[in-house]
């Protein structure tokens, strides 16, 4: 009777928790491809430098005066989309974001070049100096964010950034592709990316405004829309973690270019 009961108890209990078994739809494709721009290829960089205290005047100089060579240099496929100082949240940081017209061979042509400019070496060695540690992430777009495009200014920027759970970047995506709508009367959304190469399952969503206050103003005329705070409930249970920075230009890159 024993043996019955010890043998038996297993197959009533993966029975049982098999009725609770989420079910997944089979995927013929990467959520890259499913999720990404198909009219472009282009690949994103976002850097993060964490400054020493002491240091952050200096490395804003000395990122004015080299970073915008790259950038207006046609040899280079890559353009320099905006590069910031944060202003509240994590301190003493800098944030660059980079575009490369033509995907990984684009990354991988400026990355060769920039080891062969003798400039670009020395700065990185002066750089190095500055720096209490630094991280990137390679990213794509989402095919329903606006693309990056110079705004007129000064602005402040909204970086977020989502540490999605495992498995559910197709449900973030079709979230947001009905979520966006409801943020676009005040041209504030910038781009949204997600990870491809660093810290994965994140999303990045940048938005622009005039100051704290309009800033304020967008998100609560957002809650007066049907339909807003449905998707926001959906989406709060997707992601585990969020970090939230406000973001200005040091210098030269005053506007978004």
């Amino acid at each position: 009777r024993r043996f019955t009961s010890s043998n038996s108890r297993p197959r009533e209990d993966s029975w049982l928790k098999s009725l609770f078994v989420r079910k997944v739809d089979p995927r013929k494709d990467a959520h890259s491809n499913l999720l990404a721009k198909k009219e472009t290829s282009s690949l994103y960089k976002l850097q993060f430098h964490n400054v020493k205290p002491e240091c952050l005047e200096a490395y804003n100089k000395i990122c004015q005066e080299v970073l915008p060579k790259i950038h207006e240099d046609k040899h280079y496929p890559c353009t320099l989309v905006g590069t910031w100082n944060t202003w509240y949240g994590e301190q003493d940081q800098a944030v660059h974001l980079w575009r490369y017209e033509g995907g990984y061979p684009a990354l991988t042509e400026v990355m060769s070049k920039l080891r062969e400019n003798q400039a670009f070496v020395e700065f990185r060695k002066a750089r190095s100096n500055m720096l209490l540690s630094r991280k990137n992430q390679l990213l794509l777009e989402f095919s329903f964010w606006n693309e990056p495009v110079p705004r007129s200014g000064p602005n402040i920027y909204e970086l977020r950034s989502y540490q999605l759970r495992p498995g559910t970047m197709i449900e973030w995506g079709n979230y947001w592709a009905r979520a966006i709508r409801f943020r676009q009367d005040g041209n504030e959304a910038v781009g949204g990316f997600f990870s491809q190469i660093g810290q994965l399952y994140m999303v990045h969503h940048l938005w622009a405004y005039k100051d704290l206050q309009t800033r304020e103003d967008i998100r609560n005329a957002a809650w007066h829309k049907h339909g807003w705070e449905e998707l926001v409930y959906y989406t709060g249970n997707i992601f585990i973690d969020l970090k939230l920075v406000m973001l200005g230009a040091p210098g030269w890159l005053s506007q978004l270019s």
